[in-house]
């Protein structure tokens, strides 16, 4: 008889604990979790057999391709999702890409792909060379967004680029637009070294152990993946600015201030910049893509300043909705909505301020020369961001 009343207080108290336990979890959670999230509100009524959660979740998401791991466009895709995503009536899907060349065949032809960043160079180069024709009519933009610099990483006993003449230099993988921009710059310049495609944490890695002689990566400054690195044994090498290079890029420079490890502090290094876009299909109004796409965009322009403030890439600072890409057509809904609202987009962050600022005490004294007044000014700004 005492086996079983033993047995029978245990499994009261057992029970007792249960509730006990429920009855702290329900006091320990005030909130329903399924009233604060839309995934969990689609989930729940898929089991009921209905198609209406997926038709609306479709209905309302842009999906974008962006870039490869450790770049500017990913970060970009990530800081988009954060702002506009309210999961209901705009859902931001952000896709790691393999590169401009490849996000470009992704908008053509990959289903659900709504938008992806891609370089200006790289469709010029692609027309050129013949691989696609009237390739920028079957795309369109929504705007410009920055410029990308081009980093070259060597080991310091290679002091300019010439030096790279016949040496082994990787340019990220062959979908990307690193190797488009780094085939035209050598090409223009005149140096034929000898390509090898090496996404860029395994190069930098065969680098730093003499397998290879330089790194090449355009991205965004300050790339994420160069401020970490750390090996006193490599440096940035300069890129020119030359004649032959200015019709498709910009000067631009990399400080020590953004990279600490790679560049001795207070000292500059002179590169080039290209020019990055938001890029669509040139879908047909009326059609699902064409709306959702202008529902992006009334949602993006409308908090481009909340994108231009931390904790977001710097690089939103340099967004200038209005800035033209010349030979592209921009997409109707996105110029109509400038044309709605010119007052607020005609300020492209706050760099046309900052520049006048920086022309007022340099009226008399500053140089003719455009080229040397950008640098100056990129100079002059990077102090005014310091100070700040």
């Amino acid at each position: 008889m005492s086996k079983y009343i033993g047995r029978i207080c245990a499994l009261t108290f057992a029970a007792t604990m249960a509730v006990s336990a429920t009855a702290w979890a329900q006091s320990q959670s005030q909130v329903d979790p399924a009233a604060v999230s839309e995934g969990l509100k689609a989930i729940f009524r898929y089991n009921s057999g209905t198609r209406d959660a997926a038709d609306k979740l479709n209905a309302n998401t842009v999906m974008l391709v962006t870039g490869t791991i450790g770049g500017t466009y990913v970060q970009i895709g990530a800081d988009l999702a954060s702002v506009l995503d309210d999961g209901n009536e705009l859902r931001i899907v952000p896709i790691v890409g393999r590169g401009s060349v490849q996000s470009i065949a992704d908008i053509l032809f990959l289903k659900g792909v709504d938008l992806g960043v891609v370089r200006s160079d790289t469709l010029g180069y692609l027309e050129k060379t013949g691989y696609a024709s009237n390739i920028k009519r079957q795309l369109t933009y929504v705007t410009k967004l920055y410029n990308e610099e081009m980093h070259v990483v060597a080991p310091k006993a290679i002091r300019s680029l010439a030096e790279l003449d016949g040496r082994t230099v990787s340019v990220g993988l062959p979908n990307g637009g690193t190797f488009i921009t780094a085939q035209i710059v050598f090409e223009r310049l005149g140096i034929k070294p000898s390509f090898v495609f090496i996404e860029q944490r395994v190069a930098y890695d065969m680098l730093r152990n003499g397998e290879i002689d330089a790194v090449v990566a355009v991205q965004g400054r300050p790339s994420k993946f160069f401020t970490t690195a750390n090996d006193e044994r490599l440096h940035f090498l300069p890129v020119d600015y030359t004649k032959s290079l200015r019709t498709d890029y910009l000067p631009a420079q990399l400080t020590s201030d953004d990279y600490p490890w790679l560049i001795e502090k207070g000292r500059v290094v002179d590169t080039i910049a290209a020019s990055a876009v938001l890029a669509a299909y040139n879908s047909a109004p009326g059609t699902d893509r064409y709306r959702n796409l202008e529902r992006f965009v009334e949602a993006f322009f409308g908090k481009i300043g909340r994108l231009q403030q931390p904790p977001f890439h710097p690089k939103w600072k340099e967004v200038a909705l209005t800035a033209p890409v010349p030979g592209w057509e921009r997409f109707r809904p996105a110029q109509d909505w400038l044309n709605r609202n010119a007052s607020v987009a005609s300020v492209p962050g706050r760099l046309k301020e900052q520049f006048e600022q920086f022309l007022a005490g340099r009226r008399e004294s500053a140089s003719l020369d455009a080229d040397a007044l950008f640098r100056d000014f990129m100079q002059w700004r990077d102090k005014q961001e310091r100070k700040r």
